[in-house]
């Protein structure tokens, strides 16, 4: 194999072509759907206090954004409708196959919709992009993990998750968080992971929906029994594409969840950043109970042109930069 310079771009220019080409089918899919596109601050004075999504911080006292999703709901809020976004995002992991520090996120929302009525228009974006002629397939995640792992994600006992997952892998990592929730948590993204991830999707795109409420992130939580968020993802040859939500809309509940998340970062010992103080306002002034999305493009361009690395879909990947 021929080593590439290092000043010269990492993809080839069927790739580029082919992002280019994605992004005008997106444009045009929504174009078609009079859903407006819209713009927001890539520096932000806030961050994610999300334990498993790390920030960028900047001297300025800002933070480069995961997501656009705070500032997206601050327009829902003052009653701009149906709106997305292509918005470059910036996430402190490690570089891998299927990770750059530095990506590009599809947003959007779509204000009086649920959530399954979004899983809907997935599919039909997907369709129109080239991923898949058909409806895609849909799945809970405790069935998920009945058939894939043998176990209940919402009864099975901690040893019993544990012992699932050291079926999977002898070398496994111990949780730093001491509470019963955050084990279970932890063992359930594991599973995840190792054993029923990796088998979901394998011949067309299939949607994991239904979470357990513990892992809502900002999710509406139903009040089943067992409670369930209104959440789901799209996975695709065994790696996740898409993360969706009925999204929350209490204010008094967000901020909640948001200060719950700043005291597992502190027991975590991680950085913690200031919660967004400006998303609280918009959700007390009234933002319409909608349902939003997002999907990785670079990993979507990935899988639909079968490149073996995320940095092959991209001109400049971190390595590069």
């Amino acid at each position: 194999m021929i080593e590439i310079p290092i000043w010269q771009p990492r993809a080839q220019s069927s790739a580029l072509r082919a992002r280019a080409q994605l992004y005008a089918r997106i444009r045009g899919f929504f174009a078609d759907r009079q859903v407006l596109e819209v713009e927001t601050p890539v520096l932000s004075s806030a961050a994610t206090v999300d334990p498993n999504i790390d920030s960028f911080d900047t001297r300025s006292g800002h933070w480069l954004q995961t997501s656009p999703e705070f500032a997206m709901k601050r327009l829902l809020a003052v009653g701009i409708g149906a709106i997305y976004q292509i918005a470059r995002v910036f996430r402190k992991e490690e570089c891998g196959r299927l990770h750059n520090p530095e990506f590009s996120l599809l947003e959007w929302y779509r204000p009086g919709w649920d959530y399954r009525r979004l899983m809907g228009e997935v599919n039909e974006l997907l369709i129109r992009a080239g991923v898949a002629r058909a409806s895609f397939g849909a799945i809970t995640y405790r069935d998920a993990f009945l058939q894939h792992a043998g176990v209940d994600p919402f009864s099975a006992s901690l040893e019993t998750l544990k012992s699932a997952c050291l079926q999977a892998n002898r070398s496994l990592p111990e949780p730093i968080e001491t509470s019963a929730e955050a084990q279970r948590d932890f063992w359930l993204d594991l599973l995840m992971s190792l054993v029923v991830g990796p088998h979901l999707g394998a011949e067309a795109p299939e949607f994991l929906h239904d979470f357990p409420a513990s892992q809502a992130a900002l999710a509406r939580v139903r009040q089943d029994q067992p409670p369930v968020a209104e959440r789901f993802e799209l996975f695709w040859k065994g790696h996740e594409l898409a993360n969706g939500f009925g999204e929350l809309v209490d204010a008094a509940e967000q901020r909640q969840r948001f200060q719950f998340d700043q005291q597992r970062r502190r027991e975590r010992g991680q950085q913690g950043p200031p919660y967004d103080e400006h998303l609280i306002d918009a959700l007390t002034a009234g933002m319409p109970a909608c349902a939003g999305v997002a999907i990785g493009l670079d990993r979507l361009l990935m899988l639909m042109l079968d490149l073996p690395h995320i940095g092959d879909t991209m001109a400049f990947d971190f390595e590069r930069a």
